[in-house]
């Protein structure tokens, strides 16, 4: 009986009040993998995100309660995309008692792809993020998507004989969202840019298309990125964004990079 009653006079000590008066932006708990269902269109995915969970923290308060963030996480139950990472925003501030705040996880997810000639089916991995951040009372929610596409040099191309050098590439698109974009659209906007998509299954007369399509297709990594660009400009959907292009050069022992940002 005794232990309950220590229990139950166990001090607050986060709750205490803090004398140096220094607000902090951000605080919580990173790097905590957790189970996630994912709304992909129609259709829920399970995954597993790592999450950062943060809220800000006033001046006269000595901590934040790190374990409601966990808790808040395990009583997720709802499939997320933008209108329920939204809705879940809100719940945590409550739980958290915090104006303000942030959620970041970050998952791999599948789309299935059709080969192009054979049409044979297989799903690609790409990686994926939602981040939802609450400031001065208005939640902004951000998706990003890494996509993995083909380029070929155009220099290369125009120089040779025999072929030109190609490689794999990485086109990173955040996007804060103005309106429900689906994560196939953003996945075909990187690879409507790229010399050619990937596939993970390929039969021969596919592999011979793609390496067509890519040697008829040559882009730098500035075409990539600004091709993206202007397909992301032009929908209405979409507010604020970034573009990352890597191609890992093959002739080289160091990358090509180049980024677009609208604020």
């Amino acid at each position: 009986m005794s232990n309950l009653k220590d229990a139950l006079h166990i001090p607050d000590t986060q709750g205490a009040k803090d004398e140096r008066h220094v607000a902090i932006q951000r605080v919580g708990i990173k790097s905590v993998r957790y189970p996630l269902q994912l709304r992909l269109g129609k259709a829920v995915f399970g995954t597993v995100g790592v999450w950062t969970l943060d809220v800000a923290l006033p001046a006269e308060q000595k901590g934040t309660h790190m374990s409601r963030f966990v808790a808040w996480l395990d009583a997720l139950e709802a499939p997320l995309d933008a209108a329920e990472l939204r809705t879940q925003m809100r719940t945590m501030l409550d739980k958290l008692h915090a104006d303000e705040g942030r959620i970041e996880v970050r998952f791999p997810f599948f789309l299935r792809k059709r080969a192009p000639v054979s049409g044979v089916e297989s799903l690609l991995d790409y990686e994926g993020a939602w981040i939802a951040e609450t400031r001065a009372g208005t939640t902004t929610i951000w998706a990003e998507v890494a996509v993995p596409v083909k380029s070929l040099c155009p220099c290369s191309k125009e120089i040779s004989d025999y072929g030109a050098h190609n490689q794999r590439s990485s086109v990173t698109i955040r996007v804060e969202l103005l309106d429900d974009v689906a994560w196939g659209e953003l996945v075909r906007f990187a690879e409507d840019s790229a010399s050619s998509e990937l596939w993970p299954m390929l039969k021969r007369a596919d592999e011979k298309w793609v390496t067509e399509r890519a040697y008829e297709n040559p882009k730098f990594v500035e075409d990539m990125v600004r091709d993206v660009a202007i397909l992301l400009s032009a929908d209405a959907r979409i507010g604020r964004y970034s573009v990352d292009v890597e191609n890992f050069e093959s002739i080289h022992n160091h990358s090509a990079y180049a980024r677009i940002e609208r604020a």
